[in-house]
C-alpha cells in the first residue's frame, strides 16, 4: 500500500492516483496541479487539452519569476502564466488512472471533483557537461512526485433552525435594566 499525504474525508466515495519520479519539471507541475485543484473531473480533463493545444494558460502563482505575461491569464486575474505541455500531458495520463480507478470502485464519474493534489520535488539525476578550460559542470534533472485524490461531491443537507431560546440575565443585570426604564420618566 503506497502511503499519501492524507486520507480522503469519505475513502469509500473517493479514489486516488499516483506518480512517483516523473520526468516532468517540478516547478511547472506544480503550478499545473495547483491550477486543477478543487475543479470537476470532466472540467480538469479539458482544461488540461486545452493547455496541450495552447488555448488556455497555467497561471503561475508561486514560481513567477521570469516567467512571461499572457493575456490568457487574465482569465486567473493574473498576468504571468505558460503552456507546460508535458507536465499537462502528465496531470491529464494521472486523471485518466484515478478515472478508471473511480469506474473500477463504481463511482459516479461525473460527479467527481479534484479534492487533494500535492507535487513534489523527486530525487535530482545528475549527468555532467563539459565547459571550457576542461572543467565540468552539474546538469541535473528536476523530476517530480504527484498524488491526487479525487472525491464524489456530497449531497448538501441544509441546517435544521434551532429554536430561539429566551436569554437569562442574572439579578444585577435585571436591576440595571430597571434604573435605565424608570430614568427615562
Amino acid at each position: 500500500m503506497v502511503k499519501y499525504s492524507r486520507e480522503a474525508k469519505n475513502p469509500s466515495k473517493a479514489c486516488k492516483a499516483q506518480g512517483v519520479d516523473l520526468r516532468v519539471h517540478y516547478k511547472n507541475t506544480y503550478e499545473t496541479g495547483q491550477a486543477i485543484k478543487g475543479m470537476s473531473l470532466k472540467a480538469a480533463q479539458q482544461y488540461m487539452q486545452d493547455v496541450c493545444e495552447k488555448k488556455r494558460c497555467i497561471p503561475f502563482r508561486k514560481y513567477k519569476g521570469t516567467i512571461g505575461r499572457t493575456p490568457q491569464a487574465k482569465e486567473f486575474k493574473m498576468s504571468q502564466g505558460r503552456w507546460p505541455v508535458k507536465s499537462a500531458k502528465v496531470i491529464l495520463g494521472l486523471l485518466r488512472n484515478a478515472e478508471a480507478n473511480a469506474e473500477f470502485k463504481n463511482l459516479d464519474t461525473d460527479n467527481l471533483y479534484v479534492d487533494h493534489v500535492q507535487v513534489n520535488a523527486a530525487q535530482q539525476g545528475r549527468r555532467r557537461t563539459y565547459r571550457a578550460h576542461g572543467r565540468i559542470g552539474p546538469y541535473m534533472n528536476c523530476p517530480a512526485h504527484v498524488e491526487l485524490i479525487l472525491q464524489e461531491k456530497e449531497d448538501t443537507v441544509e441546517k435544521p433552525e434551532e429554536e430561539v431560546k429566551a436569554k437569562k440575565f442574572t439579578k444585577k443585570q435585571l436591576a440595571m435594566r430597571r434604573l435605565k426604564v424608570g430614568a427615562g420618566q
